[in-house]
């Protein structure tokens, strides 16, 4: 058993690592973070799947928007998303952080968080459940076990631009 562990290439090794240990930045915006924050309670538990929430996005490397994105705190989202090292991966929760939600229609609604960051995992539902979210996170782990060394590609993650409308002259 040992001797088939250390024949194992390294970055076999990293990607064990990395998957079974994802920090996500706490960045909820709405009714979507309640269930986040029940998915990590003590029935569904994410700490025995090496998931901690994390503070600061300096800590982390993942992070888990969940809820309606307006176009006010687009930027922010964009700043925390600049903050965490690479690599770093972004989960979208619930129908408002995948594509607007109910408020698809409203000028003030972001249709899809990942006009703003790239998503690597998109977790359905209005709210989605816990077992969604921890499920989401599974598969957030094969898809680091897949590539843990994911690149970074400026030009795929471009900086979000607020509509002409909302933007203030020391911006244009």
């Amino acid at each position: 058993m040992v001797l088939e562990f250390i024949k194992s290439p390294v970055h076999e090794i990293f990607a064990w690592a990395r998957s079974n240990s994802v920090w996500p930045v706490t960045f909820g915006l709405a009714c979507c973070a309640v269930e986040m924050m029940h998915a990590s309670a003590p029935r569904y538990d994410m700490d025995r799947l090496g998931t901690f929430f994390r503070p600061s996005p300096r800590q982390s490397d993942a992070m888990i928007v969940a809820g309606t994105l307006t176009n006010k705190m687009a930027p922010a989202l964009r700043r925390v998303y600049d903050q965490i090292p690479d690599p770093k991966w972004v989960i979208s929760m619930g129908s408002c952080a995948n594509g607007g939600g109910y408020y698809h229609f409203s000028y003030a609604v972001v249709r899809g968080c990942d006009q703003v960051v790239p998503v690597d995992v998109y977790i359905p539902g209005c709210p989605p459940t816990a077992e969604a979210v921890v499920y989401g996170l599974f598969m957030l782990q094969k898809k680091i076990k897949r590539n843990p060394f994911k690149p970074f590609d400026p030009e795929s993650t471009p900086h979000y631009q607020l509509p002409e409308e909302l933007r203030t002259r020391e911006q244009l």
